[in-house]
């Protein structure tokens, strides 16, 4: 198996919609494993375009409940890959999502809401 560590920032809340029970928000999500095929020598850390995501092992990662998401690509895709020398990879991606959020508004407007956002990953 491979451990991945993983951290999510929440760049912000765009939109809460009673009506259709979600909310939208903006995240960037940052992996990091390691894959000692990837290993070289040197020193210093190699930034790669991230086009070239497409020819590494990258974890199966997904938003539970998302309705709909996507991947931000104003000017180049808001994608993010370092190989370290000793095999870590460092992957970090922007995503607007809009998740699923079941409320319970019979005491609106004195109610209060609780909204996750969950990540699972698929094994394979």
């Amino acid at each position: 198996p491979v451990s991945i560590g993983m951290s999510l920032d929440i760049a912000s809340i765009d939109t809460i919609s009673e009506i259709n029970m979600d909310y939208t928000a903006t995240i960037f999500l940052r992996q990091r494993w390691t894959d000692e095929r990837l290993c070289f020598d040197g020193n210093k850390s190699l930034s790669l375009d991230g086009r070239l995501v497409e020819m590494l092992w990258v974890p199966d990662t997904f938003i539970v409940d998302s309705k709909r998401s996507f991947l931000h690509d104003v000017t180049v895709e808001n994608r993010l890959i370092r190989i370290y020398p000793n095999g870590t990879v460092l992957y970090a991606i922007r995503i607007t999502t809009t998740v699923s959020c079941s409320m319970d508004l019979t005491k609106y407007p004195m109610d209060k809401q609780t909204c996750t956002l969950q990540l699972e990953s698929c094994k394979s």
